[in-house]
């Protein structure tokens, strides 16, 4: 069988089928950007830092979480010891974090966090972070990807939707603020 184009239509065999019926036009549209809302600020309090050392991929460190706090516009609570920051150093001062921990609402909720994410500066920047000296935010890249787990019926929003955070490192503390992308 032939398949021949005649003007707005195309001939299967004998039979013309208009073209709006064989590709119907898609109207491009305009890109959406995403839209964050603030979900809340977790400020984690740090201990000194565990060096394994070098290992395979980087430098090993682990750095222990004592406590802390957190609160949103719809959660507030603190921060549960116990939980680390599992980091790998690379040789080119990129920081890749792993870090897991619990949270406990005022309510009594528990909530597991799992965040993941980068941390990078200029090596001098860098050199100051990794031996706990105060830097500004504003000259460090550090951005998180936290997932949640929780039984509480009331926070099931954390398991259900997608979160990004942004961090500061100061010697004895790590704020991150978790933005809901809406």
């Amino acid at each position: 069988m032939s398949l021949v184009m005649l003007g707005a239509g195309v001939l299967f065999g004998l039979v013309a089928v208009p073209a709006a019926q064989i590709a119907p036009s898609v109207q491009p549209r305009a890109e959406i950007a995403p839209k964050l809302t603030l979900a809340f600020t977790i400020r984690v309090e740090v201990g000194p830092p565990t060096e394994l050392g070098q290992v395979p991929r980087g430098r090993r460190r682990i750095i222990p979480i004592l406590g802390g706090t957190f609160d949103g516009p719809n959660i507030r609570g603190k921060v549960v010891p116990g939980g680390a920051d599992w980091q790998i150093v690379r040789a080119d001062g990129l920081a890749e974090l792993d870090t897991r921990y619990l949270l406990q609402t005022d309510g009594g909720q528990l909530i597991y966090i799992q965040n993941a994410g980068i941390r990078h500066a200029s090596p001098e920047v860098t050199k100051k972070l990794l031996a706990g000296e105060p830097v500004d935010p504003s000259q460090v890249y550090f951005k998180t990807i936290p997932t949640f787990e929780t039984s509480a019926p009331e926070l099931q929003w954390l398991t259900r939707s997608i979160f990004i955070g942004t961090g500061e490192r100061n010697p004895t503390e790590v704020v991150i603020r978790v933005w809901k992308v809406d």
